[in-house]
């Protein structure tokens, strides 16, 4: 299939990692940013076939995984409220909160239904008129447009009977927070290919400039890894430090403008938390105040409350590239795809998910 084959071609490949032993002349630290690198690395066998010297980090590229035990907590609080029905994507079904998930709210009658898209909530609130959708926005800058479109479509449409609980978060922020952290030592980043496509290329250049720090984006594809991968070893061994995109068929350099002007109309920046990072500020957006009567929060009176992390839980260390799931001591016991303890081994682009999946024996 054409823009496919071509990036799977196994002597294409094959020839890619012959350069790829030649390119890390030196030992460096790359971290994959986006939990779709993750999975496509793990399915694509890449990490097995990495040099001698090439160490790669998971980071915190999963929205679900970063979402906070405090916002999952208000998330199921407002399943629980009589006349509200929650709409979410099926990843945050099965995520723990500090007291369950929403899987167990659903269980005792809350009423949750899974939606592929943010329209897909908007139609739910057509079909139920006498319920208040409320519409949990986690996500990143790839989500974010989706949903900055529904709200207009339920203004232009005079829907009222929808709302948004928004805990969209915005990647350079976190990238900020983890390269201000010495203990990290971080060479080169695998810049993400989704969210890149709405922010550009350049995006990345103040990251490039200030940290010293190599930096490429990539597709998903072999080729499109393998290349990366080649790429941000050549630039560390020759201790040069700029912005590549090799994902030039979808990564714009300037990004979608007409995406980003949408999100700029119904969001504005504010102080969000990350699980394992903290409270990391202007990382989050949150809805205006001319959209006020879209707002969840605004609409449902939503208390935030501090949440602690299951014990014994490593996920906050996982998102920020300090330890493996291996590491943790309840990796593939106690916490299993089958009964997970932390958001990493729920989530389908989760670190722990993945090793358990392709890397248990690496």
């Amino acid at each position: 299939m054409k823009y496919f084959d071509e990036y799977r071609d196994g002597s294409i490949a094959r020839a890619l990692v012959a350069d790829l032993q030649k390119a890390v002349t030196r030992p460096m630290r790359i971290m994959e940013v986006c939990g779709s690198h993750t999975m496509a690395i793990f399915r694509n066998g890449i990490r097995s076939i990495l040099p001698d010297g090439l160490e790669l980090i998971s980071g915190p590229g999963c929205p679900v995984c970063v979402t906070s035990a405090s916002h999952m907590d208000a998330f199921i609080a407002m399943a629980d409220r009589p006349g509200v029905r929650v709409a979410i994507f099926g990843d945050l079904f099965r995520v723990p909160g500090s007291k369950g998930s929403l899987a167990n709210a659903s269980s005792r009658g809350a009423k949750v239904d899974i939606v592929y898209s943010p329209m897909d909530a908007l139609d739910l609130a057509r079909k139920h008129p006498d319920d208040l959708i409320v519409f949990l926005g986690v996500g990143f800058e790839t989500t974010t447009p989706t949903i900055a479109a529904t709200i207009l479509a339920a203004k232009n449409q005079n829907i009222r009977n929808f709302v948004v609980f928004s805990t969209q978060k915005t990647i350079p922020a976190p990238l900020t927070a983890l390269l201000e952290d010495p203990a990290l030592r971080l060479n080169g980043l695998l810049c993400p290919g989704h969210v890149s496509a709405i922010i550009g290329a350049g995006a990345y250049v103040p990251f490039a400039e200030k940290y010293k720090i190599a930096c490429v984006i990539a597709g998903f594809e072999t080729t499109d890894l393998l290349t990366s991968l080649i790429l941000l070893a050549r630039q560390i061994g020759a201790g040069e430090a700029r912005v590549e995109n090799t994902y030039g068929r979808v990564v714009a350099w300037e990004g979608n403008m007409r995406a980003l002007k949408m999100v700029e109309e119904i969001f504005e920046p504010c102080d969000t938390e990350w699980r394992g990072l903290g409270c990391i500020p202007g990382s989050g957006l949150k809805i205006r105040e001319k959209y006020r009567e879209f707002d969840a929060e605004a609409r449902l009176d939503i208390p935030l409350t501090p949440a602690s992390e299951p014990k014994g839980c490593m996920c906050g260390n996982i998102l920020k590239g300090i330890n493996t799931p291996r590491e943790c001591p309840l990796f593939g016991t106690r916490c299993s795809p089958a009964s997970p303890v932390g958001p990493c081994m729920v989530s389908s682009e989760g670190t722990c998910a993945a090793f358990h999946k392709y890397g248990m024996d690496e």
